[in-house]
């Protein structure tokens, strides 16, 4: 029977995520004949860092990160064999947790918030990983290690574990989302060179006119204060909002 076109990339993508997470627990084994290889799996996935760093993910391509290192792009197959698999590597090694675990052991509140502002300095100090989907991650040593200490930080929660992953990953997309709206104001500015008091002073002329016409009533007469929060202030605000409605909800039994 003819293998069909689904199929095919069935198999294709089944064969990645294994290669991945053979490289992931299990490390590099170099293949091929020749001198022993200088490069390292480690040095591959900080040049792709790097690159995403600097130009983002789109930017990422064996033939980049082998000029960035000074060596031939097949060279890096000996090691990596794809860039699917390259970037299963470089979300693993991003994602993992830094430094020792807290001592003692944070409560549930103080675990979900200090995993929500690690998060968000994360995403601002490495961009690109909003556009990744990473709804369905390798699970390599870096991410199971986060989700360890998440879920051990979780355990005075009285929630089951599924309610417990649950509020995980809705703490994570109030995260992304509070995120991606900061990068996407900070990005329209360079891409319309357009800064905000040249935006909001060509609008200003249009506002006065329909603030005063009285359609707008509640608009005309907020405080002139308004629109001035900051970007950190919108972050606590959520971040309050969503643990002391999680701690009302629990407290309920």
């Amino acid at each position: 029977m003819a293998t069909t076109t689904s199929e095919s990339h069935e198999s294709e993508a089944h064969a990645q995520l294994v290669r991945a997470l053979e490289l992931l627990w299990h490390g590099h084994t170099p293949t091929g004949r020749g001198p022993k290889p200088g490069l390292t799996v480690e040095a591959i996935v900080d040049a792709a860092i790097d690159v995403a760093d600097a130009d983002g993910v789109e930017a990422l391509s064996m033939r980049r990160i082998a000029r960035e290192l000074g060596v031939g792009t097949m060279s890096l197959y000996r090691y990596v064999p794809d860039k699917n698999v390259l970037l299963a590597l470089v979300l693993d090694r991003v994602l993992a947790p830094t430094g020792e675990a807290p001592q003692p052991p944070l409560t549930w509140r103080d675990t979900l918030e200090s995993n929500a502002r690690s998060a968000r300095a994360l995403y601002l100090r490495h961009r690109w990983l909003l556009q990744v989907n990473m709804t369905r991650p390798a699970l390599g040593p870096g991410t199971v290690a986060g989700l360890e200490r998440t879920m051990a930080g979780l355990v005075d929660l009285p929630l089951s574990d599924k309610e417990r992953m649950n509020v995980v990953v809705a703490l994570e997309g109030f995260v992304t989302g509070a995120v991606r709206e900061q990068i996407f104001y900070e990005q329209i500015a360079e891409e319309s060179g357009l800064d905000d008091e040249a935006f909001w002073g060509a609008q200003l002329p249009f506002m006065e006119v329909a603030m005063t016409s009285g359609t707008y009533p509640t608009m005309a007469s907020l405080s002139s204060d308004t629109f001035e929060g900051t970007w950190e202030e919108t972050f606590d605000l959520g971040l309050t909002c969503f643990l002391d409605g999680l701690e009302r909800r629990v407290g309920r039994g």
